[in-house]
């Protein structure tokens, strides 16, 4: 399957992702051509790039039961990841033609690091976000 995005764009989406990932204790890991974004050591989003040639540039986060459903049932953007999807994660594909709802995927990656947080940590974050 071929690409609709180019390097340039990966890099920007990729620097994107960076900033809105932005949270208390997440470290950010490039491997095997992929960006993960880990708090604790445990991943709580994927950056994926050409995902065993599936052709997307696409993230996939970990979400509450029912978000996968809900996303995947109403936009087309939204997909279930391989691997992950079983799991309850949400694909989102992020390149341009896709038309990422950007506010979206912020509210997406914010959730899934709250998933992941200590109680402390979002207490500390909600505190010096008001």
């Amino acid at each position: 399957m071929g690409t609709s995005w180019d390097d340039d764009e990966r890099r920007r989406v990729r620097a994107r992702l960076v900033e809105l990932a932005a949270f208390p204790g997440v470290q950010v890991d490039d491997s095997h051509g992929h960006t993960g974004f880990l708090l604790r050591g445990k991943r709580f989003a994927w950056l994926l790039v050409d995902h065993h040639g599936d052709g997307r540039l696409a993230l996939a986060v970990k979400a509450p039961p029912g978000e996968q459903e809900s996303l995947v049932a109403d936009d087309t953007r939204y997909f279930v990841p391989a691997y992950l999807g079983p799991h309850g994660w949400v694909g989102a594909n992020l390149d341009e033609a896709s038309d990422p709802d950007w506010s979206e995927i912020a509210a997406l990656l914010e959730q899934a690091w709250r998933m992941s947080a200590t109680k402390r940590a979002i207490a500390e974050y909600d505190q010096r976000e008001s």
